[in-house]
């Protein structure tokens, strides 16, 4: 836990998120959580995917003084936050094993110096002696654990690395440390608290109700006529998938001379952003 007086004055949450990420308000439950970790609370936070958890870590990470670490397992992910953050002019560097010497080097002096913001790394990572030995030199205002589920071994995708990671928290006595997920049941977001010591009264779940998402099951009548019903239903959408082969598909020949260009396995169109349209970051 961390005091409040840690958090640089000036800008508000609300500024950097209009600021930086090109967001005019917060959605729900995400201003709660960020609130929670710039008072100097553990937090524990289960929202769904695209529920804007990155934001919940990112938007402390530019009030506070220090280095916010941001720990996953997602190599990919996380070089495409890093390079989502760096386009927006904030200070993020990744500290991994594909990069080359140079990078590494120029990374772990961004760290060094205290111009980065935000550090990326695996769990393997972080637990390596070079990278304790750099973090001990900076201040660490933040620990976030992303993907938190894989500390639980009731978890899916349990990694026992992650149950290192609470050993890694005494390293940083002053840091706040948030948990994030989209993945976890009772029973596992009660592992996850009690592995990093996390106060429940700081425990955030989201509604995982997305309006904007529904199922449908129909039975099969006329097949190929019905799955063109559809196409002709869902054309003009922002985005409507039934398949995506590897390779682009070609109308059938039965499409062809009904004078179609589509095919019946069909991304369908997707509407392009208009230059006036606002684009922002990355998704909430």
């Amino acid at each position: 836990m961390i005091s409040p007086m840690s958090v640089s004055s000036g800008p508000t949450p609300l500024d950097v998120l209009k600021n930086v990420f090109g967001y005019d308000a917060f959605r729900p439950t995400q201003k709660d959580v960020i609130d929670s970790v710039l008072a100097g609370n553990d937090t524990l936070a289960i929202m769904p995917t695209g529920g804007g958890k990155s934001l919940c870590f990112q938007v402390p990470a530019l009030l506070f003084d220090g280095l916010t670490i941001v720990v996953s397992p997602l190599i990919s992910l996380m070089q495409d936050q890093v390079r989502q953050l760096q386009a927006a002019g904030v200070e993020a560097v990744l500290i991994n094993s594909a990069l080359t010497q140079e990078e590494y080097a120029t990374n772990q002096q961004a760290v060094a110096s205290g111009r980065a913001k935000l550090l990326y790394v695996a769990p393997e990572t972080l637990l390596q002696p070079r990278t304790k030995e750099l973090l001990s030199k900076v201040k660490v205002s933040c620990l976030t654990i992303d993907e938190a589920h894989c500390i639980s071994q009731w978890g899916h995708d349990f990694r026992p690395e992650y149950r290192q990671l609470a050993e890694v928290r005494t390293s940083f006595p002053n840091a706040v440390c948030i948990a994030l997920t989209a993945t976890a049941t009772p029973r596992v977001r009660e592992d996850i608290a009690q592995s990093l010591n996390l106060a429940k009264s700081a425990q955030f779940v989201a509604s995982f109700d997305r309006p904007n998402l529904f199922l449908k099951a129909e039975e099969k009548e006329g097949g190929y006529d019905q799955l063109m019903r559809f196409i002709d239903q869902v054309e003009g959408t922002s985005e409507s998938c039934i398949a995506r082969p590897a390779r682009p598909p070609r109308p059938s020949p039965r499409a062809r001379r009904q004078g179609s260009a589509r095919s019946p396995v069909s991304r369908g169109p997707v509407r392009r952003k208009t230059p006036e349209e606002p684009r922002h970051v990355h998704p909430r």
